[in-house]
């Protein structure tokens, strides 16, 4: 027997609507690439999302097609969302932070059909166009006064000019709710990354699950900075959530640094921020050094890496800030814990509630979890026991992108190549890695792709690299390598050779030159070893 229930499908497009019509005068504010600062409301946002809905027909996008974006958290990048997704196209955000043959391979990957960029990333765009041919048009997020003039883009428009020539005479197309919404690509392992193609359906019950009292503990009493980039993992999803709750949403565009989140933090009266520890980092240290305090800041909710228990400390002791634990991925859409206390809890002394903070927190509902030993056998939730951890829900990645590496699972569950615990409570702790790669400042660095790309210089006859501990990065690489007999390299000469083939961030801080590498009995690098010895290593200053 079926329940007798309206089966209405679950659409991107009624976030907006929703937060249209009962939340419709609640402000987005957001700084612009170009300068100043923007402000309208939900009410707007949504006329503007049906403009360029019908801008994206007018360019003959069809349903399925990918729109792929080179932006900041900005109001134009938030109508992206959801004017793409809502009329059935795929929502590709790139992150312009990858090396741009990687993002090249990105886009010609996906598909995309047109690229929307924002005129801080003109210069990528101008290198990226010639290597990317079946992207049709190239829509620079501004107005025609601030449009890109080198003539190196092709089919180049104003996203303004586009928007505003169409009329927001448009209605919300409904369709299946397993519909692909949007496209990310991982770069945490080695070879090419993989997208993960989310539907409409995993990303309004993320939005549901995120905005919980046990998660992100939104609501529209809320001033919301998504301090995280919307090219990462959608923000964590709080462009879908905010809109669900109807908070006010506060956009920083481009500017991160401490100073500048302070000034934004303070003047929009934001009361939860969310972001990588290196952005905290950042304002921590605005703070202390001008002798700051935020008057409404509530909540930080800390992801990416883990947080230092000094840092969570001070924001709690010194200025009144609780810091949350967050960890996901982006196969996890990415939210997959949030670490907030249980009534039990509240009594505890200071130093077993510091415990419980350190810890990645809980899963949220939906995510389910568990650890495996080497031979797949389930281990206890005994908060000592550790091994890999597997996931599985409703928003967890059941396959890559056009099927890239095959079958990803293991028995319906997704292995996430951390290494954890998971205590009587639920509450789980990443431990190691189950692959080395190294996360810095949030990003992820493939340690094998660096060490492929060392020992090709000439000089080299061995390499290996491994994260040492950072105090801004949480993790920045360190290069070891095994010189060829008779032959020299010095350490300024292997940088220089590295530079111009990958990423700047993923440059490696320091070169050491060893006479000998640890292997296991396959012939496989002891990294386990070799992060032991170099344990409090000192990594030279910039």
């Amino acid at each position: 027997m079926l329940g007798q229930m309206m089966n209405l499908p679950l659409m991107i497009s009624s976030l907006i609507q929703h937060a249209d019509s009962f939340h419709g005068d609640a402000e987005i504010v957001s700084r612009l690439p170009e300068g100043g600062t923007h402000r309208y409301t939900y009410k707007d946002a949504h006329r503007r999302s049906r403009q360029l809905a019908n801008a994206l027909l007018a360019l003959d996008v069809k349903q399925g097609e990918r729109v792929g974006t080179l932006a900041w958290n900005t109001h134009r990048h938030l109508e992206i969302y959801y004017g793409v997704s809502g009329m059935g196209a795929v929502c590709h955000t790139i992150n312009p932070r990858l090396f741009p043959e990687q993002i090249a391979y990105i886009v010609n990957h996906a598909d995309d059909s047109y690229i929307f960029f924002d005129i801080t990333f003109a210069a990528l765009v101008e290198g990226l166009a010639p290597h990317c041919p079946r992207v049709k048009g190239w829509v620079a997020l501004c107005g025609h006064a601030h449009l890109p003039t080198s003539g190196k883009i092709p089919n180049l428009m104003a996203y303004d000019d586009l928007v505003n020539s169409h009329s927001d005479d448009y209605q919300w197309p409904q369709f299946d709710e397993n519909t692909a919404s949007s496209l990310c690509y991982t770069s945490g392992t080695t070879g090419n990354p993989k997208g993960v193609l989310f539907s409409h359906r995993s990303t309004v019950l993320h939005a549901y699950a995120s905005a919980l009292p046990d998660a992100l503990k939104l609501s529209a009493r809320d001033s919301v900075l998504p301090a995280v980039p919307m090219f990462h993992v959608n923000a964590w999803g709080l462009p879908y959530s905010v809109a669900m709750t109807g908070a006010k949403f506060v956009l920083p565009g481009a500017q991160l640094d401490g100073a500048s989140l302070f000034e934004l933090l303070e003047a929009e009266k934001v009361t939860i921020s969310a972001g990588v520890p290196t952005i905290w980092l950042s304002l921590l240290q605005h703070l202390q050094s001008n002798k700051l305090k935020l008057s409404t800041v509530k909540t930080l909710v800390i992801g990416g890496s883990a947080a230092p228990p000094a840092m969570i400390r001070t924001f709690d002791e010194c200025y009144g800030i609780t810091v949350n634990h967050a960890w996901g991925m982006t196969e996890l859409s990415p939210l997959g814990t949030a670490n907030t206390f249980k009534l039990k809890h509240l009594a505890l002394p200071a130093a077993e509630k510091d415990k419980i903070r350190m810890k990645q927190g809980r899963p949220l509902y939906g995510v389910q979890m568990k650890i495996v030993d080497g031979q797949g056998k389930t281990l206890p939730n005994d908060g000592k026991a550790f091994g890999d951890l597997l996931v599985r829900g409703p928003w967890a990645l059941s396959s890559y992108y056009k099927g890239e590496g095959g079958n990803p699972l293991i028995d319906g569950w997704f292995p996430t190549g951390d290494v954890a615990t998971l205590d009587p409570d639920g509450y789980m702790q990443i431990t190691d890695r189950s692959k080395d790669v190294i996360k810095s400042g949030g990003e992820w660095i493939s340690s094998i792709d660096i060490e492929n790309l060392a020992v090709a210089h000439p000089a080299v006859m061995e390499a290996a690299v491994i994260g040492v501990a950072h105090p801004k990065w949480d993790e920045r690489p360190l290069l070891l390598i095994i010189k060829k007999p008779g032959m020299d390299v010095t350490r300024e000469e292997m940088l220089e050779f590295m530079s111009e083939k990958i990423a700047k961030w993923w440059l490696p801080d320091d070169v050491v030159f060893v006479d000998s590498l640890p292997h296991t009995a396959t012939g496989k690098l002891l990294k386990t070893r070799l992060r032991e010895d170099f344990r409090g290593y000192k990594l030279p200053t910039a």
